[in-house]
């Protein structure tokens, strides 16, 4: 402990002594001055770029700033950390506590928001990316003409390209209000490459008339200049809600293909209609949930790869409940599919039962590691989530090891051929009560890893399973019965249609149009995109 504050006092005067040349008497006007002469200090410290302040400037934000009034006149402004070091912010001398005359120094909404420009404006001379780029992302929602110096400065040092992009994007958002009718050409011209549509409430009225029919803007070359921006910008933003809905339909697709995985090998090999299928994946999820948990309290070094450690957890205890439902309720129950239907709900019920008196009723937080924390930005300012990409790359990964395991092992052969044809496959030696129960628990170990998926793009609780069951039956069916292949085609059309057809009539219609276009295939093609093949397929 003592360690860690002679740290932080150390780290602490180094700050204070790098920013000791700001001038005592604009940081006295930042703390003394009303709300006005605050707003007007803070605006030129950010045209002179001055860094020496960005300590005293960030203890304000966090309310660490503080000034004494002497009776000799003499204003003292002091910075204190989360550790109760104190320092004087002109001199840099350290104190060895906050005086009792001390007084925190108060901002209003006006105040903090001149304080995040100014903020925002000395952070894009940092030398991390992430940190500039956060930085002008604050500057576009308040361009200031007085930034321009600095944006010049940051424009002509800058060696990454989106940034600098992004940092004439703001410089022309200033520049769209010179007097100058080149400057504001340019600026059209500049915003007219990017694809953000905050620029367009900007651009139209350039080119719109006033109550007298007059032109808002008089120069006949920016209002063509800002038409042709418009469009631009209006073509990028369309593209870019396209590839966000198609994004949204493929992840919507793999979501659905994970809930049907599992069963499209299950109902495919063994004709049970496993209604407990989707409490299956809610024990995949609350098994991720409970890896989380014991990582977070017991195993703290390896917090930040649970999630790693989750996938086996949930592959292993949903197959581990399916082997068991498997060999002590279903295998009794082959060749009576309603009594087989009935025996799953029923444990479906129990299973949200045994969940609910372990977990409690309400909802758990499955967090997302850090790794899977924002999006990637694509064109017309669309943000695609690293969480939902993760899924898609993990559905395909599933995908492949699926593929390979019933192409490539001795138990996939066993499935396929217990699958075309159960009594020869007997006869040739095939253990297909052995084959029943592996199937099921892979089955129900791909339901379980379906969970664990799922909780990072939803709420975990008791009731998770019964929201994908129904369209998981609806994948198999449209795929055909039995083909992984099919039940891919299936998915990811269902995904991506839903998410064209909410695009314009919204969720509800677009679910009831998906049902009534399932009905319709299914009475042109009853078996589905992809036929079962083999000498009993039609048995």
């Amino acid at each position: 402990m003592v360690f860690r504050s002679l740290r932080a006092s150390l780290l602490l005067c180094a700050a204070f002594l790098a920013q000791s040349a700001f001038g005592v008497t604009d940081l006295s006007q930042l703390a003394d001055g009303d709300s006005a002469g605050k707003i007007t200090a803070l605006r030129q410290i950010a045209a002179q770029g001055d860094m020496s302040a960005l300590p005293a400037l960030e203890a304000l934000q966090n309310g660490a700033l503080y000034v004494v009034s002497p009776k000799d006149g003499k204003t003292r402004i002091l910075i204190a950390d989360a550790t109760g070091a104190v320092m004087d912010a002109a001199t840099g001398e350290h104190l060895p506590a906050l005086p009792d005359a001390a007084e925190s120094v108060t901002m209003n909404n006006r105040v903090r928001g001149a304080l995040d420009v100014t903020l925002a404006a000395l952070r894009l001379t940092s030398e991390d990316a992430e940190t500039r780029l956060q930085a002008i992302r604050a500057l576009k929602n308040n361009p200031e003409e007085k930034l321009l110096p600095l944006l010049e400065a940051a424009l002509a040092k800058e060696r990454d390209t989106e940034i600098a992009m992004r940092v004439r994007a703001v410089r022309a958002l200033i520049l769209l209000r010179s007097p100058e009718e080149k400057e504001r050409l340019a600026a059209v011209r500049t915003l007219g490459k990017g694809s953000d549509p905050a620029t367009l409430p900007l651009l139209r009225p350039l080119f719109v008339r006033d109550a007298q029919g007059r032109f808002l803007e008089p120069d006949a070359r920016i209002r063509a200049a800002a038409r042709q921006a418009v469009s631009a910008i209006e073509g990028r933003v369309q593209a870019g809600e396209t590839l966000k809905r198609l994004f949204e339909g493929v992840s919507l697709g793999s979501i659905l293909l994970l809930a049907a995985l599992g069963l499209a090998i299950t109902y495919g090999l063994m004709g049970v209609i496993n209604m407990a299928h989707g409490e299956l994946i809610m024990i995949g999820a609350y098994a991720a949930y409970a890896t989380q948990t014991v990582t977070q309290r017991d195993l703290p070094m390896l917090s930040d790869i649970w999630l790693w450690l989750a996938i086996p957890v949930s592959f292993l205890s949903a197959a581990a409940v399916g082997v068991l439902m498997e060999r002590l309720v279903i295998r009794r129950l082959y060749g009576r599919p309603l009594e087989t239907l009935l025996a799953t709900w029923g444990i479906s019920l129990l299973l949200i039962q045994l969940v609910r008196t372990v977990f409690g009723q309400q909802n758990v937080a499955v967090e997302n590691p850090l790794w899977l924390s924002g999006g990637l930005e694509i064109v017309g300012a669309q943000i695609l989530p690293w969480n939902r990409v993760a899924l898609i790359a993990f559905v395909a990964l599933m995908l492949a090891a699926v593929a390979i395991l019933l192409a490539k092992t001795r138990l996939g052969l066993f499935i396929r051929a217990a699958t075309q044809n159960r009594p020869m496959s007997r006869c040739m030696g095939v253990p297909t009560r052995r084959v029943d129960s592996l199937a099921f628990g892979l089955g129900a170990g791909l339901a379980g890893l379906a969970g664990c998926a799922l909780s990072q793009i939803g709420n975990v609780g008791p009731e998770l399973g019964q929201g994908y069951i129904v369209d998981s039956f609806m994948v198999v069916v449209v795929g055909g019965v039995g083909q992984i292949a099919g039940a891919v085609f299936a998915a990811l059309g269902l995904g991506i249609l839903s998410k064209f057809i909410e695009g314009f009539a919204g969720a509800v219609l677009a679910k009831i149009a998906i049902l009534l276009l399932i009905i319709l295939f299914i009475q042109k093609r009853p078996q589905g995109i992809f036929a079962l093949k083999g000498r009993f397929a039609d048995a």
